[in-house]
């Protein structure tokens, strides 16, 4: 008894001269410990070393785990199960709390949102400890295997007889520049008539290499079956396409096709030009296309003669 009581007195005064922030920290920690290893008792139906019959597996050590409180972040231990697994009750909300931070987190990066933004966004809704950098991206680091496992997956489950390749142009950092440069994304119709992302790339969009590289990583991956590939003019990739799909056709986009009409036309046609072309569209059958071109363009040739200057 006297040692008992001595030690609370030195613990007591311990106390006395620590900083009230780092006491609060400790208890709170404590009863947290305290209660997930009764719960973790309660589910395992023994206590530590015990023998029971309703013993229904061990321990098997603990994982550690940081969690935020008001007297600031503390660690606490999460046991571990030989069979099983075991998460505190007590913590299940903190859990989804910590999910849909890192949602927001994992959402503000995709649109490249700065660190100090997200730091800002997250002290903003109640973490009053921020996060750093470093923690962004180790949250972060699952989107990006998430990523990387959707970039480089199988294609061999069906055939895709139509792809379309298109390029959007971004900001990229490249060493300690940023520069612009082509995000290019193929998406295949499947035989099946189901369209999916086959793949991304970032590069020079007006390069053969580039495409002669990034066609040949969809082969790779399983891509078959292509007859039809759809993109802009760009004669590298039109050039790629004839040396990694052989036997396979090329056909301009409909939609740069409309883009870089409405360049040389004066907006007030525009309109009355667009309705033209798009009857040819209306056509499948390859004699009625090139019959309705024919009239099409006898019709806005006769149309341009006439408006002299307006045309």
């Amino acid at each position: 008894m006297t040692q008992d009581h001595s030690a609370l007195l030195a613990q007591l005064d311990a106390l006395r001269s620590a900083d009230v922030g780092a006491v609060f920290a400790e208890l709170i920690r404590a009863g947290l410990q305290a209660l997930i290893e009764a719960e973790a008792t309660e589910a395992i139906g023994a206590g530590r070393y015990q023998r029971t019959d309703g013993r229904s597996t061990h321990r098997n050590g603990h994982r550690p785990k940081t969690v935020s409180t008001t007297a600031g972040d503390i660690e606490i231990q999460i046991p571990k199960l030989r069979a099983g697994s075991f998460f505190p009750s007590l913590l299940e909300r903190r859990r989804r709390i910590d999910k849909a931070l890192h949602a927001v987190i994992m959402e503000a990066y995709v649109h490249g949102v700065s660190t100090r933004s997200v730091d800002d966004l997250v002290t903003a809704m109640g973490v009053g400890s921020g996060v750093s950098k470093s923690e962004v991206s180790r949250i972060c680091a699952g989107l990006d295997r998430e990523i990387e496992a959707f970039r480089t997956r199988s294609l061999t489950h069906t055939s895709f007889p139509y792809v379309f390749c298109d390029a959007t142009f971004c900001k990229v950092r490249v060493g300690a520049h940023v520069v612009s440069q082509a995000l290019v994304v193929a998406t295949g119709v499947s035989i099946e008539g189901t369209r999916e992302v086959l793949g991304t790339a970032v590069g020079d969009s007006e390069s053969f290499e580039f495409w002669r590289e990034f066609l040949a990583s969809l082969k790779a991956r399983g891509l078959s079956g292509v007859h039809l590939v759809i993109s802009d003019a760009h004669a590298g990739l039109k050039a790629a396409v004839v040396q990694q799909f052989a036997g396979s056709s090329w056909q301009r986009c409909r939609v740069h096709f409309m883009r870089n009409l409405h360049g040389v036309v004066a907006a007030k046609h525009a309109p009355a030009v667009t309705a033209a072309v798009k009857t040819i569209f209306a056509h499948t059958d390859p004699a009625d296309v090139a019959a309705q071109w024919d009239q099409v363009a006898d019709t806005l040739s006769s149309s341009s003669e006439s408006g002299g200057d307006d045309g």
